[in-house]
């Protein structure tokens, strides 16, 4: 699913607003990280990550890896912060999840 520039404007408005909740260093990218990240995405939908100066890759790489990874969608990527959004089946059948505009 790709995201309109509305959508996306309007994720990026929610997601400017919350804290990253996670980081990558130097340690980069492994399987660990990405199973945390999918859980995060299921429980949140949006999430916010932090790229340190000490990563060996950029945001954008970082971005682009993990959203592969994942099967998200890149919101925002900017400095060294991003935000990602994948749509949770779980959070959608219970009726909690975020509603986006058409």
């Amino acid at each position: 699913m790709a995201l309109t520039s509305k959508q996306r404007a309007y994720l990026r408005s929610i997601g400017h607003v919350q804290n990253a909740i996670f980081q990558v260093g130097k340690g980069g990218i492994n399987d660990n990280f990405i199973k945390q990240i999918s859980d995060a995405l299921d429980a949140r939908e949006l999430i916010k990550i932090t790229v340190l100066e000490t990563a060996l890759s950029s945001a954008r790489e970082v971005c682009g890896e993990l959203c592969e990874a994942v099967g998200a969608e890149p919101v925002q990527c900017i400095g060294n912060k991003l935000i990602i959004y994948r749509e949770s089946a779980e959070k959608k059948k219970e009726g909690k999840s975020i509603v986006l505009p058409k």
